[in-house]
């Protein structure tokens, strides 16, 4: 007969051996894609909080399952809470993937599998029209437009998300237990299409570590600043944060300069603007808003500030930027062309149909605990429509000379309270500084 105790023992490790389920830390989650910027390939980025294999099992759709193998590797991550929490963050690359093929792929080791997943390869194309959501300021706590960008994106409405700084709210509180759970909420969006990014202000705790050490961007910057080309347009994501934590080195701030200038340069060499006119940049805080809190967008290098640092609107307008993407507020505001504090419409009739300066959309309302801003009443002459409504933009690059934009309100049930149409039919900084000394000219 079995003693008592040994029967309780026994039963004790159940959960364990019913039907082999593994044990919780070495089963994967937090499953996320990006795009590692080279044609045919995809980054898949998980969880564990045990040391397992890296990876992935995958099949083009309606063709074998789990036919093909791809192995990478896992890095142990200690977040610089109280109570040091590891975890192992695994990260394989899939490549020759062909274009614009769905397939199918779960994650793990033989220890422990992810769900069954899917995701479509990016058309490497420049005939490409890619459609996008973006957002920024989404957080664990009253995550408004969760629902219906999850819903969205498994009915295949995007190809990629472009996530502009502030997550979870934030990733590295309660030991960064916070940041686990919102990237869990996020692997709905995150495991079917790649999932782009940039970090914020509410990323700042040890040195950005969570962000730097959770997410797979370009580069070899730890995911702070890259570029990639998906399209007829080439998107830049930068840090605003480093105008504001100079405490963890001012020397960022002069080589993402360097790298931005760099980046722009080669963007702008005719060969790479003919293929892909559009330059798209995306950083957290603003240049330019209406929102009535004294906060950063006064602040932001528009010009060359104190303690010495380069400013990012001559830049910008000199390498012919043509719209630029942020969040931080907790609104939607969207600008007439600017440059310099001034409008610089395509005309009074099309302001966007071949605009004199670059167009800026801030998107930042997406939801968190911190809840919607409000608005200055009296906005400066830049500012074309302003809405305080959670919810969140979509974007498609059609082709080489059009760009349609739309904000979603999740406070009206999805309905699109904003559009517009951006028409470019050159692009660069020859083509502001044509245009805008006719207008100087015709004004004299």
């Amino acid at each position: 007969m079995v003693p008592v105790h040994a029967a309780w023992a026994f039963l004790g490790l159940a959960p364990l051996l019913v039907l082999g389920v593994p044990p919780i830390w070495t089963q994967p989650e937090q499953v996320h894609l990006s795009y590692p910027g080279v044609p045919g390939s995809m980054v898949v980025t998980w969880t564990t909080f045990n040391k397992t294999e890296s990876k992935v099992e995958y099949g083009l759709l309606g063709g074998q399952l789990f036919e093909m193998t791809a192995r990478g590797n896992a890095t142990l991550f200690v977040d610089s809470g109280e109570e040091k929490r590891g975890m192992y963050i695994h990260r394989v690359t899939l490549i020759d993937l062909k274009p614009a093929a769905t397939y199918v792929y779960h994650c793990g080791s033989d220890v422990g599998w992810s769900d069954v997943l899917s995701f479509t390869a990016l058309n490497d194309s420049t005939n490409f029209s890619p459609r996008f959501a973006l957002y920024g300021d989404l957080g664990n706590e009253n995550p408004q437009s969760l629902a219906r960008l999850q819903k969205e994106t498994q009915l295949g409405m995007y190809d990629a998300i472009l996530h502009i700084g502030d997550f979870a709210y934030d990733m590295d509180e309660d030991n960064a237990r916070i940041g686990d759970e919102f990237m869990r909420q996020i692997q709905s969006i995150a495991a079917y299409v790649p999932y782009m990014t940039c970090p914020g202000n509410h990323e700042a705790a040890y040195n950005f570590s969570n962000y730097r050490n959770r997410f797979s961007m370009p580069g070899q910057t730890e995911s702070l600043w890259y570029s990639w080309n998906v399209g007829s347009a080439h998107i830049i994501s930068f840090s605003t944060e480093v105008f504001f934590y100079i405490q963890y080195g001012l020397e960022l701030l002069f080589k993402q300069y360097e790298w931005l200038k760099k980046d722009l340069e080669e963007a702008n060499r005719p060969e790479n603007r003919a293929v892909r006119p559009w330059i798209i940049t995306m950083g957290h805080r603003p240049m330019y808003c209406s929102d009535d809190d004294q906060d950063d967008c006064t602040r932001l290098g528009r010009k060359d500030t104190k303690p010495p640092a380069p400013g990012l609107e001559d830049l910008f307008y000199r390498y012919g930027v043509d719209l630029e993407l942020w969040a931080h507020e907790h609104t939607y505001e969207r600008l007439w062309p600017v440059y310099g504090d001034k409008v610089y419409n395509g005309s009074k009739e099309q302001p966007y149909v071949n605009p004199k300066g670059p167009v800026h959309i801030i998107t930042g309302s997406a939801g968190c605990r911190e809840r919607t801003d409000r608005f200055n009443p009296n906005p400066k002459e830049w500012s074309a429509f302003r809405s305080t409504d959670y919810g969140y933009t979509r974007m498609q690059v059609v082709n080489k000379t059009h760009i349609y934009l739309e904000q979603v309100s999740d406070d009206q049930y999805g309905r699109v309270i904003d559009n517009i149409w951006v028409v470019k039919e050159k692009h660069g900084f020859s083509f502001f500084f044509f245009t805008l000394g006719i207008d100087l000219f015709l004004a004299v």
